[in-house]
């Protein structure tokens, strides 16, 4: 068996089962907007920082997931328009956990359509939401597919539909996004520093995203993060929406928003990032 082992160094998330399910207890995940969204969901977008910044708002996503789920597709992103559809091609990933195996019936139809390639790069989108998945879907298989951000990513996510459609296949889609990246580490200042440039990037940057994405509108999801740069994964998003639309979802919900910078608890840093969980009941 040939096994995806992992490539981000040791501080992005516990490599400790036990650290792991601690991180993940129920009440880590209170005082959230949750609440009844919890284990209704098909499909969520969760971010993909190291669990210190982000994992909380990550793990709401995976835990707005239905249990029982067969296969739990995650679709990462960091990919430029025009290049090919990735895809794990190994046997299996490693977690904290053990090894999760990967779907091979669902992923050998999924790449004669898409066309796929093999993602043979280090990549933070799909490996760090790995341990969450197989936390809370410990008997389901997996899909590691990235998706490059253009709008062909929406027609993927309906047609992970439909190949599921087609086996029988009872899945889950979790797509991996972070929000705006701003200030000198991201070559991105338009707002100067300080109070002014956070609250910019929470109060209008990261908000237009999160609204095109609540809206259902994947054209503006592309706009915002092309153009705007809020989102370094919009294929993820627009797939996710893909998959929700041709499942028939409600519309998008905003689970819990935050920064980086919400971290330091004083002095705003010069470079933060934004962070969104969403869910789609």
């Amino acid at each position: 068996m040939q096994i995806r082992e992992y490539s981000l160094p040791a501080g992005w998330f516990p490599r400790e089962s036990a650290s792991v399910s601690n991180f993940l207890s129920p009440d880590r995940l209170q005082e959230s907007a949750l609440g009844r969204l919890k284990g209704s969901c098909r499909a969520a977008i969760s971010p993909h920082a190291g669990w210190y910044y982000s994992g909380r708002l990550a793990a709401l996503g995976a835990a707005s997931l239905k249990p029982g789920a067969q296969t739990i597709v995650v679709l990462g992103g960091h990919l430029p328009a025009g290049t090919p559809v990735l895809f794990a091609m190994e046997d299996a990933v490693r977690t904290p956990f053990g090894h999760m195996l990967i779907d091979d019936e669902l992923r050998s139809d999924l790449i004669k359509e898409l066309d796929g390639a093999e993602d043979r790069y280090r990549d933070n989108t799909i490996e760090v939401l790995l341990p969450m998945v197989h936390y809370f879907f410990p008997k389901a298989q997996v899909i590691w597919l990235r998706l490059p951000a253009d709008i062909q990513s929406f027609a993927s996510g309906k047609l992970i539909s439909q190949i599921a459609a087609k086996l029988d296949r009872n899945i889950n889609v979790l797509a991996s996004a972070d929000l705006t990246h701003y200030g000198q580490n991201y070559g991105f200042s338009p707002q100067g520093s300080g109070k002014t440039a956070l609250k910019w990037v929470r109060e209008v940057n990261d908000a237009a995203f999160i609204n095109a994405v609540k809206s259902g509108d994947n054209n503006e999801v592309l706009r915002c993060a092309v153009q705007d740069s809020s989102s370094c994964s919009a294929g993820a998003v627009l797939g996710v929406m893909g998959f929700a639309k041709a499942e028939g979802l409600g519309s998008a919900q905003l689970l819990e928003y935050a920064t980086s910078a919400d971290i330091d608890n004083g002095e705003i840093p010069d470079s933060f990032v934004g962070y969104a969980s969403i869910a789609f009941p």
